[in-house]
């Protein structure tokens, strides 16, 4: 436009007064039509901001999960913060906490720790999410395991030991109530009469988080899985600071044992294992030193602010009652274990490999294998009949019974108690 008018201008100087005033009459019409044009020009660059508002709103929207899921967790809060658990409000004595502005205080110092421990439920929700979508009868077991392994090491982001798997999956059928996972080569197909307890774990920088769950594809076994399930939720409801250890006990065993269930036309009365049961957890340490009962008559011993819990409760139409049995799968070095001298220098190079990736957490010889270690059996049981390491064997009810398992872990915080690990599915 600007060459145009130029050119206009120059012409009316040669040609006198005459063409001046057409000129002037042209002049005004250019004007108007640089009026329009810019009118537009302004219209155009507002929408085209508008149209790269709109993309960059389109951008900020967090990435959707993929089925099968591999967005780790991270991307998909951009915030950085991930989702609380179920809070249940402090009762009776502490109902104090719920507005103690010094309480408050203590939390929002707390809150890098509670935001990781969020973070590894997340993750844990997601997996079995999936998991619990793509399970059918037929499966074999160590494909089970390995889908489930390799979904938890994509959306938690595997690093080393700052985030990662917090113990091998425990997917125990049966009488089995605990503490089987295949080993390498291990041929075990799932069934459709199978009671199958799904016990995994998630941590970020060492907080973990240990919930599990009980699949039956028979309808006959749901009253029993209902027992455990609400046993567990009754066993959390009465958990809270200050609470003894022994009454959370009480409360799940008389739930646990207000059922019974018919299984091939026969009637079992549920019973709760009597030796088996929930934990405090710390970091890097799974069974941090308190057990939470699952049957009156424990400990007199309290529960205090800050700490972690797994509230497990098992069913049972057996004896109540679990022994170890069967190949040992699951290993996990002592936490307190100063240093020993090893004489075997394979045990030595073992012990290297197992501080190395799993320190004071919980691993199994398929997590070994998958290292690249071979022949390793003599070193592990060296490194076991030591001290160094602790095996854990499969915990065992009477052959042909069944157990079912339901956890979740709680966090009891200065002015509430969360059910990190709690999700839509229970």
């Amino acid at each position: 436009m600007a060459d145009e008018n130029v050119s206009k201008e120059i012409s009316i100087e040669e040609n006198g007064t005459l063409e001046s005033v057409n000129g002037n009459e042209e002049h005004s019409d250019v004007s108007s039509m640089q009026k329009d044009d810019e009118e537009e020009g302004k219209a155009e660059v507002s929408s085209k901001k508008k149209k790269k508002k709109n993309k960059s709103k389109k951008k900020k929207e967090p990435p959707q999960q993929t089925d099968p899921p591999s967005i780790p967790v991270v991307d998909l809060f951009p915030s950085g913060e991930f989702p609380e658990g179920e809070i249940q409000q402090c009762k009776d004595d502490n109902l104090w906490r719920t507005t103690s502005e010094e309480k408050r205080e203590l939390e929002r110092l707390e809150k890098p720790k509670y935001n990781s421990v969020r973070q590894a439920a997340e993750v844990h929700r997601q997996v079995r999410k999936y998991i619990k979508s793509i399970l059918k009868p037929g499966m074999l077991m160590t494909d089970l395991c390995e889908t489930l392994e390799n979904t938890v090491r994509k959306l938690i982001s595997e690093n080393g030991l700052q985030a990662g798997i917090a113990f091998p999956t425990g997917c125990s059928l049966n009488w089995v109530a605990a503490h089987w996972t295949p080993n390498s080569g291990d041929k075990t197909v799932l069934q459709y009469d199978d009671v199958m307890k799904l016990d995994f774990g998630t941590h970020i920088d060492g907080y973990i988080v240990d919930c599990a769950f009980t699949v039956a594809f028979n309808p006959m076994f749901d009253p029993l899985l209902e027992a455990s399930r609400e046993a567990t939720n009754t066993g959390i409801k009465e958990a809270g600071i200050d609470v003894r250890l022994c009454d959370v006990g009480a409360a799940i065993q008389e739930v646990m044992e207000s059922y019974e269930v018919e299984i091939n036309g026969k009637v079992f009365q549920v019973k709760s294992i009597r030796n088996l049961n929930g934990h405090s957890i710390g970091r890097y340490q799974i069974h941090a030193g308190k057990s939470v009962p699952i049957v009156k008559g424990g400990e007199q011993t309290k529960m205090e602010e800050g700490e972690f819990f797994a509230i497990e409760t098992f069913a049972s139409t057996g004896k109540g009652y679990v022994r170890e049995d069967l190949e040992c799968s699951h290993y996990m070095k002592n936490f307190d274990v100063g240093h020993i001298p090893l004489r075997l220098p394979r045990a030595k190079q073992l012990l290297a490999t197992i501080n190395k990736n799993f320190s004071t957490l919980a691993f199994c010889r398929r997590y070994l294998d998958r290292l690249g270690e071979t022949k390793y059996l003599m070193a592990l049981k060296n490194l076991c009949d030591t001290g160094i390491v602790q095996p854990y064997p499969p915990l065992c009810d009477i052959k042909g019974s069944y157990v079912s398992q339901f956890e979740h872990t709680i966090l009891l915080r200065p002015t509430c108690k969360e059910v990190i690990s709690r999700g839509d599915d229970y």
